[in-house]
Order: structure tokens, then C-alpha cells, then sequence
């Protein structure tokens, strides 16, 4: 199979199922943040040691495929991979990071350890990605399960961040306004 398929050279690509877009369409635009996403994640994995970090940025990098599915599936009647399941193990994940924090007395700037400020500029690309799905909204209300599982991952990757400093031994940077 050839890397290269000339489908896009006019400006459009496919959507599961066989439907052809614009690359200017929304829903390609919200596919390419989710990717985007994907790929600052695979940066603050080159920085982990082998261990649970690790391992659950590489399954958040399998949602985020899956998730990305979901976006390029415009059929509504076609199952959905992201729902409320996923959103739920979120938040207990986020609950689980946030456990081993001390509560913050201060807003905080992106830094201190690299898997830190990685995690960080994950997180901001992942804000876009929400951004992007939003606007997706206004055409597509099967979304909206895509919407909150950005923000709430937007969320985790915060609180991961200030995880990766607590265990490099790293201080949170703190905002000094």
C-alpha cells in the first residue's frame, strides 16, 4: 500500500464511510487539533522512564485515535467510541493525580520538570482541540460526548503536569502577577 493515495490534491479528503470533504471543513479542522494533541503527547512520552506515566499517556494516545475516529465518522447512526465510559475513567483519573497533590495556593505557569512543561504544552494543545470540537458542534450534536472528554483530558494533563514535578522533585512554577 502506497503512503500517498492523490485524493487530497484537490483540496478534499474522505470521511469514514466514503463521504468527501473540504479540508477547510470544521470536522477536518477539529481531526487535525485531536492530532496535534496526539503527537504533543508522544513528546512528553520520549521524556517518561519507562512506569505508569508511561503507560497511561500511551492509552490516552489510543482514545485520542479512537476519538478521532469519532470525529471523522459523520454518519450519526454509526457507533460512537468515546462516551460516557471514558469520560467517567477520566475523572477518576484526574481524581487519582489530584490525591497525590498537595492544593495549590497560587495559579502556576507551565514549567519545572520537561515532562512537566510538556505535559503542559499537551494541555494547551488539547484546549485548542475542545476549541475546534466546539465550533464542530453547530454542525454535528454527536460531538458533544468528544467536547467534554477534551476538556476533562485538558484537565488530567494539568494535573499530571503538576504530578511529573512532585516526582522529579520540582517545584510548580508559580505565577507571580
Amino acid at each position: 500500500m502506497k503512503l500517498y493515495t492523490r485524493g487530497g490534491d484537490k483540496g478534499e479528503t474522505g470521511l469514514y464511510g466514503g463521504k468527501r470533504t473540504t479540508k477547510t471543513d470544521p470536522r477536518i479542522h477539529a481531526i487535525g487539533e485531536v492530532d496535534e494533541t496526539n503527537a504533543v503527547l508522544g513528546l512528553a512520552i520520549a521524556a517518561c522512564d519507562a512506569g505508569e506515566f508511561k503507560e497511561q499517556l500511551l492509552a490516552l494516545q489510543c482514545r485520542l485515535f479512537d476519538l478521532g475516529a469519532d470525529l471523522a465518522t459523520a454518519d450519526p447512526s454509526k457507533p460512537r467510541r468515546i462516551g460516557e465510559a471514558q469520560i467517567t475513567q477520566l475523572e477518576k483519573d484526574i481524581d487519582a493525580a489530584s490525591d497525590q497533590l498537595p492544593a495549590m495556593k497560587h495559579f502556576i505557569l507551565p514549567g519545572g520538570s520537561e515532562l512537566a512543561a510538556r505535559l503542559h504544552l499537551a494541555r494547551t494543545v488539547c484546549r485548542r482541540a475542545e476549541r475546534a470540537c466546539v465550533a464542530l458542534l453547530s454542525q454535528d450534536d454527536n460531538v458533544s460526548q468528544v467536547v467534554i472528554y477534551l476538556n476533562r483530558l485538558s484537565d488530567l494533563l494539568f494535573a499530571l503536569a503538576r504530578l511529573a514535578n512532585q516526582q522529579a522533585g520540582a517545584d510548580d512554577v508559580p505565577w507571580k502577577g
